[in-house]
């Protein structure tokens, strides 16, 4: 019932698909669709690609500002780790540019594409939300931490920081 309120909400305040796709990759540099619910007005991305939202964004609708805090946005990448496109946990998968420029930029940065990328991961749950090159070489610390010691133990403590971060609605933009 709540992702059926939730696409009426979006249905209701903006014209556009409730559903929003974009490529991201993932393990072995395979490319899939990750799903989200829509959080931003259509097109707000045309002028050039994507770009990470930043506090008070104006691309993000008044629904979409709802749904993102407590990250409800992201309920339909569930569809995503049934396909087996992602893990409940792992590195977060970014787009194919974005994977590119850090590949080329950043050492080690493709030991991410070991793994399956997650809806939650380890450096999620520590760094945040990243929006710069320097941002995500500081979050890389974090994945190949995760990636070097995965275990059950560890994704169920990540998944326990997840559901703190939601309750207390940190982080989101």
């Amino acid at each position: 019932p709540l992702m059926a309120i939730i696409a009426i909400a979006i249905r209701l305040e903006s014209a556009g698909p409730v559903i929003f796709r974009q490529k991201r990759m993932g393990r072995g540099g395979k490319i899939f669709t990750l799903y989200k619910f829509r959080s931003m007005r259509e097109g707000a991305d045309r002028d050039g690609g994507p770009h990470p939202a930043i506090h008070n964004d104006t691309r993000i609708t008044r629904v979409g500002r709802w749904i993102r805090r407590p990250r409800l946005d992201e309920l339909p990448q569930l569809y995503n780790i049934l396909r087996g496109d992602m893990y409940f946990v792992g590195p977060r998968p970014f787009v194919p540019s974005e994977e590119e420029e850090f590949l080329q930029k950043v050492p080690f940065y493709a030991q991410r594409l070991a793994v399956k990328p997650g809806a939650t991961g380890w450096a999620q749950v520590h760094r945040g939300y990243c929006a710069t090159l320097e941002d995500n070489i500081e979050k890389l610390e974090y994945d190949l931490f995760y990636i070097k010691n995965a275990s059950v133990g560890l994704d169920v403590l990540t998944v326990l920081k997840t559901i703190k971060i939601l309750l207390l609605g940190r982080g989101g933009r």
